[in-house]
């Protein structure tokens, strides 16, 4: 099947199987190795990615589904030589050890700081709650880090936050 869609703010055409993941759209047909291929099952979150501003598991969404869609990875985060203030702040942090997780942590912590509203932790689900340790830890929950990043990754993304 032929599918178009915008990579990174590149328009970019594919035939690709029905089956095919985009996960393996991306890096094996793309050269976009950034997303990890972690589980395959989406319970690691080593390949999330953008789609139209949405974080997802590119391992559980197929390429035709994505048809027409904008998708961005970790290789699209940066601006030219500029670093997105999350990665500057990984990097600052210490925020990853053997960085398998963190072009998945990096994505994911790039569209939760857009996600308003409460989480499974929020004390008044009425407010959109500050976004405190304990808010950031239940929001990355999906994305799993090996190496127990996890205290310096809340600290990133605490001060990237707005």
């Amino acid at each position: 099947m032929d599918i178009t869609l915008k990579v990174n703010g590149t328009p970019r055409a594919a035939d690709v199987d029905p089956r095919m993941s985009l996960l393996d759209l991306l890096r094996e047909r793309l050269g976009l190795i950034g997303a990890k291929k972690g589980c395959d099952h989406g319970q690691c979150g080593a390949c999330t990615v953008l789609i139209d501003g949405r974080r997802a598991n590119a391992c559980l969404a197929l390429a035709v589904a994505v048809d027409g869609s904008e998708v961005t990875t970790v290789e699209g985060l940066a601006e030219g030589d500029d670093l997105h203030p999350l990665q500057a702040a990984f990097i600052e942090h210490d925020a990853f050890q053997c960085g398998y997780c963190t072009p998945g942590q990096l994505c994911s912590a790039v569209a939760m700081l857009g996600e308003p509203g409460p989480s499974a932790v929020t004390g008044d689900v009425a407010l959109d709650p500050e976004l405190t340790p304990e808010e950031i830890r239940e929001r990355m929950s999906g994305n799993l880090c090996r190496c127990g990043a996890y205290v310096n990754i809340v600290k990133a993304i605490a001060e990237a936050a707005p």
